[in-house]
């Protein structure tokens, strides 16, 4: 059995407060840290949960951005898998605000036994970090809101995320998508050799109801998605749509999903 733990999500639930973050326990035959959130509300609400996150042995960061990385400072001595530029500079283009990793390299090193990958990593036996995500489909990851110092566009290459093998097919786990939800499918699948998708749940990172998202909804159907659970970065009306095609449950910060 997989057993995924929302620990942190945009909105508050089962005794466990909320941020702008995302933050997931994932449970196989060992527990993953999927991102840490903003902040150290990721270790507040786990003390609510009775969960002891010393036993996490390893941390994997969907990419560097600090609503998803910036907790990762609260741990220390476990192992963290991410992606060589997590550690870039970036900022948002409207108005220059910093939204990357909070921790330098080298201070990073002093905490983690850091491991960089672009390529994928097996994590445990139904786990695997994707590492960079190719973005082969014609639709996704065409425009971005982000910058690095010099001015020019950040596509974030280094967003990934996870891919679990289940009894059922495979789930795919996001932070946000930015290579875009479809094409992290697309490797997740190729990646792990499971043609059967079980679920894809985390940010899209969708604004509207427009053609982006009914493309996403129609690569998911074409697929036989089971369960779609879009969170965090994804806003409302590309939730509606969503939802008229899935009817799943909002997630929020304390939810146990299990496959």
């Amino acid at each position: 059995m997989i057993k995924l733990t929302v620990l942190v999500e945009n909105t508050a639930g089962n005794k466990c407060r909320a941020e702008h973050g995302l933050s997931y326990l994932v449970e196989a035959d060992k527990p993953v840290l999927f991102d840490t959130g903003a902040s150290d509300l990721f270790i507040q609400n786990a003390q609510q949960l009775n969960i002891n996150l010393d036993l996490v042995e390893t941390v994997v960061l969907s990419h560097g951005h600090n609503d998803h990385s910036g907790g990762l400072s609260f741990l220390k001595n476990k192992k963290l898998i991410c992606h060589p530029d997590v550690f870039t500079n970036r900022y948002r283009k409207v108005d220059g605000i910093p939204l990357g990793f909070r921790l330098s390299f080298t201070e990073t090193e002093k905490l983690f036994d850091v491991q960089m990958s672009r390529e994928p990593v097996q994590l445990l036996q139904q786990i695997w970090f994707l590492g960079e995500v190719p973005r082969r489909n014609n639709f996704e990851a065409k425009e971005t809101a982000f910058k690095f110092e010099d001015g020019s566009d950040d596509f974030t290459l280094d967003d990934s995320g996870l891919a679990i093998v289940g009894n059922d097919g495979l789930i795919v786990v996001s932070g946000c998508a930015h290579a875009g939800i479809c094409n992290t499918v697309d490797h997740a699948i190729q990646v792990t050799g499971v043609q059967k998708v079980q679920a894809v749940i985390g940010g899209f990172h969708l604004k509207r109801d427009d053609e982006l998202t009914r493309q996403t909804i129609g690569y998911l159907k074409k697929l036989n998605v089971q369960q779609v659970i879009p969170s965090h970065c994804t806003m409302l009306p590309a939730l509606a749509a969503f939802y008229n095609e899935w009817q799943f449950v909002q997630l929020k910060s304390g939810n146990v999903l299990r496959f």
